[in-house]
């Protein structure tokens, strides 16, 4: 169950060096985010490696590694956070049009998360590796 609060009392988020503390290098990450760009753009064939992946759910995997990325890129350096919370921005949009995507306990429409969308892809990604890392 998804909870959008009245206020952001109560909504807690585990630090960034938590979420991010098993993701790959940079460099890793940002050569499978443009692999996995490539697979949704149709320029690249997917893997037939792993199980198969519906459209929807490759395409959120995608925004979400690439806003996790952008996150990351942003904290490391402040020059990316326009990029950041563009990205951010992206994978609320499509999470607002799927919730039935949405992994982690609060919608992208939670006050605490308005603020700042960047929290909402820690939350995202955070829930997502602890369930394995489905869709890829």
């Amino acid at each position: 169950m998804h909870v959008t609060p009245d206020s952001g009392e109560g909504i807690t988020f585990p630090p960034p060096q938590e979420v991010y503390a098993n993701a790959p290098d940079l460099r890793r990450e940002m050569h499978r985010v443009l692999a996995l760009g490539a697979e949704r753009d149709g320029r690249a064939a997917r893997p037939v490696t792993g199980p198969p992946v519906d459209a929807r759910t490759a395409e959120r995997v995608w925004l979400l590694r690439r806003a996790a990325l952008m996150d990351r890129m942003a904290l490391d350096k402040p020059g990316p956070v326009a990029a950041a919370a563009e990205t951010a921005e992206q994978l609320v949009q499509h999470d607002r049009r799927h919730p039935d995507l949405v992994a982690g306990p609060h919608s992208p429409d939670a006050i605490a998360l308005a603020v700042d969308h960047r929290l909402y892809v820690r939350q995202e990604y955070a829930a997502w590796t602890a369930a394995g890392r489905p869709g890829i």
